[in-house]
């Protein structure tokens, strides 16, 4: 059949993620070349306009993103015996308001879901979001935004470890995308990759002799950590994108 699923060419553009895209065209709150569409599968040309009805961008605009610096000993994704959830820190409490900000309602944590996920020792930049197209730029390979990490490690930090680091390294047989690392400090080094393999730095660090002691997610794409105090959150400003 010919064409490409409408949800899907909604999804690629960004305008949301293929389930609210299906649950939009359901609803008959999308035009295509300025007709309704609402039978799902509809396949179109992808150079076609596409436009959401009024309804659905007002509640595209009230969707919230949440940036939390997560501690140590928190899990992200996946619960585990043992361990709280990082989503339990999404309180009053902890709410960490920007100067001079426009601050909205904060969300409920059951609709909140995690962008990229930190391991249980990690900690830093969290990204929880109720938007499907957030979600999907964030995690989805075809969006490779950059990350970047500060790694304290155990082990002497020689120049052919760095250049392996870079670029030269393999995880479960798979070669990895050259990556940015730059030593800091005696026992710190900056890491910047573009993708996100289940304990990536950790076992790189390992392939090259260097045991990680910390490691903190500072920078996603063009979003910062920043002076947010761990622990604690805020929600995404209208000015800042990944």
């Amino acid at each position: 059949m010919a064409g490409i699923r409408l949800s899907k060419v909604m999804a690629d553009r960004g305008l949301c993620s293929r389930r609210e895209a299906d649950r939009l065209i359901r609803q008959g709150l999308v035009e295509v070349d300025g007709k309704v569409v609402s039978e799902l599968g509809t396949r179109i040309d992808p150079s076609v306009q596409i436009a959401l009805a009024p309804q659905a961008l007002r509640a595209r605009q009230n969707l919230v993103t949440v940036l939390l610096n997560k501690p140590p000993g928190y899990v992200s994704t996946q619960p585990e015996k043992g361990y709280p959830d990082a989503r339990n820190l999404i309180c009053a409490t902890n709410r960490h308001c920007r100067p001079r900000s426009i601050e909205r309602q904060a969300p409920r944590r059951a609709s909140l879901h995690v962008a990229g996920r930190l391991d249980i020792d990690s900690s830093g930049l969290l990204v929880l979001t109720e938007d499907g197209a957030i979600a999907r730029q964030l995690i989805h390979p075809e969006h490779p935004i950059s990350k970047e990490y500060i790694v304290r490690v155990r082990g002497k930090i020689v120049e052919p470890a760095l250049d392996l680091l870079r670029e030269g390294l393999e995880l479960d047989g798979k070669k990895l995308r050259r990556a940015d690392v730059v030593q800091n400090k005696t026992d710190q080094l900056r890491f910047v990759l573009t993708e996100g393999r289940n304990r990536q730095i950790r076992r790189m660090c390992e392939l090259v002799g260097l045991k990680v002691v910390s490691l903190t997610r500072t920078q996603i794409g063009n979003v910062h950590l920043g002076r947010l105090p761990r622990g604690k959150w805020r929600l995404m400003q209208t000015d800042e994108a990944f």
